[in-house]
């Protein structure tokens, strides 16, 4: 069993130093996309030889940048890619977690969750980010029968062999809502572990509009009502939602 690690990073110099100290001792492929940076890391990048690195010349997004590392993993022959924020919001620590999760091959996918337990040192939170993290996670649970409690965690291990058959396009923060929906459908297995909740930077920002949250969600839903459309009518039911309000199959 091949695993790569995906760090995708867009302007990351202040922490990727340490982010791929700490994945080093794990002896694990690293592959670092950088999505556009214009910061320090694309010289710090040349420095670190060990890692592989994708370059993208203008910022593309995050969701392309994962999208990216699924294909270079299946290019390159890898059987599992585990993808990591590069803001140390994620513990290299529970890397070993991830990869007993997969030994047993019998899911798809591994996706940490922030909400599955609490941890004792667990960060609060920012307001907005949990509300619409709740609010999107209920409706992906109650729409596409998943056992979701954390649709937007980063830390993922995913079978390489599955996300190739979900011809993923969708290249921004609003991934997770194509994600899900294209997960479920292809009749995809998956299992929750818990991973700790960590805010290194409370001031990170998304940039432009999806920095105003009702925006942020607006968008996170035309996107899911996109994807419903395909979804087989045996899973949903035509009726009022209660999140958006529309006359929809959400």
């Amino acid at each position: 069993m091949r695993c790569l690690i995906a760090i995708p990073v867009y302007n990351e110099a202040l922490h990727l130093p340490c982010v791929l100290a700490a994945v080093a001792p794990y002896g694990l492929d690293v592959l670092v996309i950088d999505d556009g940076s214009t910061d320090e890391t694309p010289a710090l990048l040349a420095e670190h030889s060990a890692a592989r690195v994708i370059h993208h010349p203008e910022n593309r997004g995050y969701g392309q940048s994962l999208i990216d590392a699924f294909q270079y993993g299946d290019r390159h022959g890898y059987d599992w890619v585990i993808t990591m924020d590069c803001d140390e919001q994620h513990e290299p620590a529970q890397l070993p977690e991830f990869i007993a999760a997969v030994v047993g091959d019998d899911v798809d996918l591994v996706s940490g969750s922030r909400y599955l337990r609490e941890f004792a040192d667990d960060d609060p939170p920012p307001p907005e980010r949990r509300h619409i993290n709740q609010l999107l996670t209920e409706m992906l649970s109650r729409t596409l029968g998943l056992k979701l409690t954390d649709s937007f965690c980063g830390y993922k291990a995913h079978r390489v062999a599955a996300m190739t058959r979900l011809a993923l396009d969708e290249p921004g923060y609003a991934f997770p809502l194509q994600f899900w929906p294209r997960f479920a459908r292809a009749g995809l297995r998956m299992r929750e572990i818990p991973v700790r909740r960590i805010y290194r930077d409370k001031g990170r920002t998304f940039g432009g509009t999806l920095d105003d949250p009702a925006a942020r969600l607006q968008h996170y839903l035309e996107v899911f009502v996109r994807e419903l459309r395909p979804v087989a009518a045996t899973r949903m039911a035509t009726t009022t939602c209660d999140f958006c309000g529309c006359q929809t199959r959400c």
